[in-house]
């Protein structure tokens, strides 16, 4: 028996709560996790896991054997990496998740640097709007905005992004720039349709449509798209606010191109939208890896020069 990989595919199934997903996650194949848990169970005379039909749960001596196999499989990726003495040997799978247009305009252009420093190691960007599940999905660190109410979960600060209302340059000729807020409140259709149109952005998880919010000398007014049309990924949605689909908000740097060459124009310049902060997040009953660490090192840089609270962000 491997007791090492054993130990990783245990703490992997206790994590996800599923062999299939902890089989799927590193690779192996589903009989192989199985036999390894079972040939680590004859090893020390003990029962790990409970199975049944529809769960896979831990029992009271696998939660004392997770908590210390857990910390030794951190201790020994540390080891090897003060060991090699050079940040090229890190080597392993890396899973990060992070939002469509975090990744499309920030990482994703960056990401050679990380590939160009790292190459041994195995980085799986999972590019989506909708929050994994980082234990169930076996994510090792996440990208994620606003507030932070899972208490689980332990966060690096990246950046603080900027907001922009804006509209396309077409969508502005047919219908004109807003004067206030309230001109993008739902109203009566005149001669066929409303004057204004909100492109709005809804949660993929919950399928909640998001308020656009304003903001100037305490006065705070959110506006709840109405009848237009909607996204839930945040690229899809800078891209239907080019096609002219009405008034949205979105982070500036999103659309910093296409305010310069014209294609939008920023509407309501008066009125700004708290900052959306920015974090690296990962589970707080996992040790801060060395793989988790470089991300993290890395990922502050990249996201640096779009800070704005550190005085050089841009687009």
């Amino acid at each position: 028996m491997d007791q090492l990989l054993a130990l990783k595919v245990f703490v992997r199934i206790a994590e996800t709560s599923a062999f299939s997903r902890a089989a799927d996650a590193m690779n192996i194949p589903r009989p192989t996790v199985t036999k390894l848990v079972q040939d680590l169970e004859h090893h020390l005379g003990v029962r790990l896991l409970q199975r049944t039909t529809r769960q896979v749960s831990v029992t009271a001596e696998g939660s004392a054997y997770y908590e210390r196999a857990k910390r030794l499989i951190a201790e020994l990726e540390d080891m090897d990496q003060l060991a090699s003495g050079a940040r090229s040997q890190l080597r392993g799978r890396l899973r990060v998740d992070v939002g469509s247009v975090l990744a499309n305009r920030i990482l994703i252009p960056a990401l050679g640097q990380f590939r160009d420093r790292y190459p041994e190691l195995q980085l799986e960007l999972g590019v989506s709007d909708r929050p994994a599940d980082l234990i169930g999905e076996g994510v090792d660190c996440a990208v994620r905005g606003g507030a932070m109410p899972d208490s689980t979960m332990v966060a690096r600060h990246l950046a603080h992004l900027e907001w922009s209302t804006c509209a396309s340059r077409s969508y502005i000729a047919a219908r004109g720039v807003p004067a206030h807020p309230n001109d993008l409140l739902p109203a009566p259709v005149e001669e066929g349709r409303p004057r204004h149109t909100v492109a709005g952005y809804f949660s993929s998880l919950t399928g909640r449509a998001f308020s656009l919010e304003f903001n100037r000398d305490g006065e705070r007014i959110a506006i709840k798209p109405g009848d237009g049309t909607s996204f839930n990924e945040s690229t899809a949605h800078v891209n239907a606010l080019l096609h002219g689909l009405g008034v949205g908000q979105t982070f500036r740097f999103a659309i910093a191109p296409f305010l310069d060459d014209g294609s939008l124009a920023e509407v309501l310049p008066d009125w700004n939208r708290p900052a959306h902060t920015i974090r690296l997040v990962y589970p707080s009953n996992r040790q801060l890896s060395a793989k988790i660490r470089a991300f993290a090192d890395w990922a502050v840089s990249v996201f640096a020069p779009f800070d704005s609270r550190s005085g050089v962000h841009g687009g």
